[in-house]
């Protein structure tokens, strides 16, 4: 998501796979490890092995059918407002039911959507927009004004909508369109990467009269509204009038699964085909094996634990230099997430674009860990870690931390939370937690979760001076300079920042063999993940 949800999320009030999925938790993990019977999953013109998640088996795509979609969810307050998206299942959602001025290609460069193209002036503070031509669900073109609408609400000031610090650099009082389809971007200041904003995780385009979220949500996206249960499904059927081509699928429908065994199950036995995020076991175990397929999207996972910078004892960048040094990445990568990734060095987008990868790798140092606890007054530290169910490789890595961290005199209380709200519960509560994020572009990371107003501030790092190296990265034209600044904003977070990253995993998916067209080479967050309008069923 993203990530992950920055709003409350209460718990459901019964346990949500047994309430879709019935019978599955009584099979157990029988299914899970490919012992249970398969006499429910029908196989419909399988083709191929694995090679067929990219398209390339099953010859042309096929039209029809519905394609269910399991994902782990966020409550009976879930929403389809798609600018409150915080969880992959709500961007998921959100992409089948609207549109962005731009998007993430797999390479992390705004790739336009439904800007067809864009041109700044000489000085980088004013860039006008060419929308293509597209069409709400109700038959109305999408306008100029219909995108200056959603920014504005977006950056409501009453709101804490997930884009709004993407898209802070647009003066949006003095922004104006220039004809239906022409809009006139005013800027605070010049920004050389202002398509990023445009393409930023959450600024999807409303209607600008658009209320009505959950019960008749009205997009340009490439499906239309049917129905919605929060905490349980959603139904959505192909637009037929979509401006990139009407979807191969007759419909989509969201299930909501949050137990990983319970997606696993449904997809062994037939009642979903298509499984978002399992586990580097389950991979394992089903990879190859002919029931079913197995995506891998390489390194797009970012593991890490975030320390809250502006409390004790990690308001002493000691003491954080100190976690820096405790970590055993490899011992983590392998016992969280069975070595499907690779290490990480404390900071965000390894083998993105700007990614300080001169930087040494860390490693860890008991001694030295040691003597700055010591010099920071915490030698006999006790510190809680916020945990939970809700990701893969978060309770492993938690234990295999807390192991680690004795080695160096610290005690961790590994405390479980609640899947429903863990995200909204560690945003502001605790000191230590468990944490992950999946692709954007390296300035993207730090606008919506390292300036001093950002609304998914995790770390809670506030610097001033830090907010400005931003602003002037994203001024500067010439990009080796621009690099150098994003550099030294980097070698600041290495040496004193408040996330610990331990490595970046694999995003596994799960297919049923006649599913097609599910790219293999895009992050997660980007144009091409869960992009269901190029899916079809063989």
């Amino acid at each position: 998501m993203h990530d992950e949800p920055a709003r409350h999320l209460p718990p459901v009030g019964d346990h949500p796979d047994e309430r879709h999925f019935p019978g599955l938790r009584r099979r157990g993990f029988l299914a899970a490890t490919g012992a249970a019977s398969l006499g429910a999953f029908a196989l419909t013109g399988c083709g191929g092995g694995d090679d067929t998640a990219e398209g390339g088996g099953g010859g042309a795509p096929r039209r029809g059918g519905r394609l269910r979609a399991a994902f782990a969810g966020g409550g009976a307050s879930e929403t389809l407002d798609p600018h409150l998206a915080n969880l992959f299942a709500d961007a998921a959602r959100a992409k089948a039911l609207y549109d962005k001025l731009a998007d993430y290609g797999a390479d992390l460069s705004a790739r336009p959507r439904l800007a067809e193209k864009w041109e700044p002036n000489k000085t980088l503070d004013r860039w006008r927009i060419t929308l293509r031509r597209a069409t709400f669900h109700d038959g109305r073109p999408v306008t100029a004004k219909d995108v200056l609408h959603s920014y504005r609400r977006i950056a409501d000031p009453k709101k804490a909508f997930r884009a709004k610090a993407s898209l802070e650099p647009i003066d949006l009082d003095a922004s104006r369109a220039t004809g239906d389809r022409g809009i006139e971007f005013v800027l605070k200041r010049p920004t050389a990467e202002f398509p990023n904003v445009l393409a930023a995780f959450g600024a999807y385009i409303v209607p600008e009269d658009a209320t009505d979220f959950d019960k008749k949500p009205i997009g340009s996206g490439p499906f239309r509204f049917v129905s919605f249960a929060p905490g349980r499904s959603a139904v959505f059927r192909r637009n037929e009038d979509y401006w990139d081509g009407a979807p191969h699928l007759d419909e989509l429908e969201f299930v909501v699964a949050n137990e990983e065994s319970a997606r696993v199950n449904a997809l062994l036995g037939g009642q979903v085909e298509y499984a978002h995020e399992l586990h580097p076991t389950t991979a394992r175990a089903h990879e190859g094996k002919g029931q079913i397929t197995i995506v891998r999207l390489r390194g797009s996972d970012m593991q890490g634990f975030a320390m809250k910078t502006d409390r004790p004892p990690f308001d002493d960048k000691r003491v954080r230099r100190a976690f820096f040094l405790i970590a055993d990445r490899e011992e983590l990568l392998d016992g969280a997430l069975s070595g499907a990734g690779v290490i990480g060095n404390d900071l965000f987008g390894k083998g993105y674009e700007y990614y300080a990868s001169g930087l040494p790798q860390r490693e860890q140092d008991l001694d030295r860990a040691r003597a700055l606890l010591k010099a920071a007054g915490a030698e006999k530290l006790k510190v809680t870690l916020d945990t939970s169910s809700v990701a893969a490789g978060f309770t492993e890595s938690a234990s295999i931390f807390r192991d680690q961290a004795a080695k160096a005199g610290v005690t961790i209380d590994v405390k479980m939370g609640s899947k429903d709200s863990y995200w909204s519960d560690i945003l502001d509560g605790g000191t230590l937690c468990s944490y992950r994020s999946g692709a954007m572009p390296i300035e993207a990371h730090i606008s919506q979760r390292l300036l001093t107003d950002s609304t998914t501030n995790a770390t809670k790092w506030h610097h001033k001076d830090f907010d400005a190296l931003y602003q002037r990265a994203q001024s500067t034209r010439d990009k080796s300079e621009r690099a150098a600044v994003y550099e030294r904003m980097q070698r600041r977070l290495y040496s004193e920042g408040g996330f610990l990253v331990w490595g970046f995993a694999d995003w596994i998916l799960g297919t049923a063999r006649d599913v097609r067209g599910v790219e293999s080479k895009a992050p997660a967050n980007t144009l091409d993940w869960a992009r269901f309008d190029k899916v079809w069923l063989a």
